[in-house]
Parts: C-alpha cells; sequence; structure tokens
C-alpha cells in the first residue's frame, strides 16, 4: 500500500482507507455484520477475487476488520469491523448524504444491489404516518436478494432478506425503484415503464422522500 508521506491526518487516514474498493468493503460489512468471504464479494460486482483477499489482509492489519472462525453449523471464516473499523460509520453516512444528488440519473449500466438502499434509506425516507401499523415493503431491484423497507413508530430502515408477510413487494429496474422512492417518479409513471407493485400500493405512499434525494 502506497502512502501519502503526508504528516496530516487526512493523508493518513487515506493511506489506510483510500485505495479503490475499501470503503465499499467496509460498506458491506456495515450493513450485513460479519459476513463470508463469498457474501462481501457478492455484493461487491466487478472486484477480482484477488484484489478483495488482498483489500481484507489490509484491513485487518490495520485493526479496521477482524476475522473469526464461525462454530458449525456454519462452520466458515467471517469477517466483520473492530470497535475502530464501526467508527467509519458516521464517515460513511456523510459520503451517502453528500452522494444522493449524483444519484439523480443512475447508469444504464450501474449494478445495483437491493441491499445498497439500507444507507441512503435513513436519510431520504421518512414515515409519513408515526402513529400507523407497521409497514413492510419488499424491493426487488437487480439481483437476486430482495431487502424489506420497514416503517414503524417514524422510523425508516431497510434490512436484507424477505418479508413474510409483506405490505407490498415492489419489482422493477433499479432507476425505477429509486425514482418512486426518492420522490423524482410517479407510480402509475413507473408502473407504465414497467415497474411492478405487487400488494397494497398506498403502502408507498406512506415512505416520504425528503429534499436530499428529490434534489
Amino acid at each position: 500500500m502506497r502512502s501519502y508521506a503526508q504528516c496530516c491526518a487526512l493523508a493518513k487516514a487515506l493511506d489506510v482507507v483510500g485505495e479503490r474498493w475499501t470503503l465499499l468493503i467496509v460498506r458491506e460489512l456495515m450493513l450485513r455484520g460479519p459476513s463470508r468471504y463469498t457474501d462481501i464479494r457478492a455484493g461487491l460486482p466487478g472486484i477480482a477475487t484477488n484484489l478483495l483477499a488482498d483489500r481484507l489482509r489490509q484491513l485487518e492489519s490495520a485493526g479496521i476488520v477482524y476475522r473469526e472462525e464461525a462454530p458449525p453449523p456454519i462452520a466458515t471464516t467471517l469477517f466483520g469491523l473492530t470497535e475502530r473499523g464501526e467508527q467509519l460509520r458516521p464517515v460513511l453516512d456523510e459520503l451517502l448524504v453528500w452522494g444522493l444528488p449524483l444519484m439523480a440519473e443512475p447508469a444504464p449500466d450501474d449494478a445495483f444491489r437491493a441491499h445498497w438502499l439500507a444507507g441512503p434509506a435513513a436519510h431520504f425516507l421518512s414515515d409519513s404516518d408515526p402513529d400507523g401499523p407497521p409497514l413492510e415493503i419488499e424491493i426487488r431491484a437487480g439481483d437476486e436478494e430482495p431487502a424489506v423497507i420497514d416503517a414503524a413508530g417514524g422510523e425508516v430502515s431497510v434490512r436484507i432478506g424477505s418479508a413474510s408477510d409483506p405490505d407490498a413487494v415492489v419489482s422493477g429496474r433499479p432507476q425505477l425503484v429509486l425514482g418512486v422512492l426518492a420522490g423524482r417518479l410517479d407510480l402509475d409513471d413507473a408502473v407504465r415503464r414497467g415497474l411492478t407493485v405487487q400488494g397494497r400500493r398506498q403502502a408507498l405512499e406512506r415512505l416520504r422522500a425528503s429534499a436530499p434525494a428529490a434534489a
């Protein structure tokens, strides 16, 4: 790993996390928690397997990532964030907010994973009916692994996986899903362009997009 060789806190930080793919590896571990190598790689389309292995070793040496052998029935190596690694969470949160306007027009060939919504959702989605019953909306966009948007008590969160009894299931191209969630695309227009909504369409109306995404 090359160093900027500068006596500056920012330069020293970039010496550790400034390499290509490094912060995205941290993103995956923040969203997933302790993960298998294959799960991390699945969330990083385009990375070479040897490069991922190198980056994980570098992060481990820097005290940002740990590895442990999980007991049966998992019986595999898991990677997770150390306390030092968790301190990067507010840094990534600020980068997510800063990058939201750049997602106004995702490129057609951009890769997408539904669980990537977990970070931005906390910043650009709000619950317009905090006194209403808990709400679950399953998102299927761009990959085989769905995600679920939960709204309850005024809080919005996103988790990886399927909902047992979702209020609505939204399926379609990432551009359409993101457009509707960000409030930039009318739901009826998105449906005409190929978005599929099963269940209660009114469930989507409860999610309100805030200014950064709408911009």
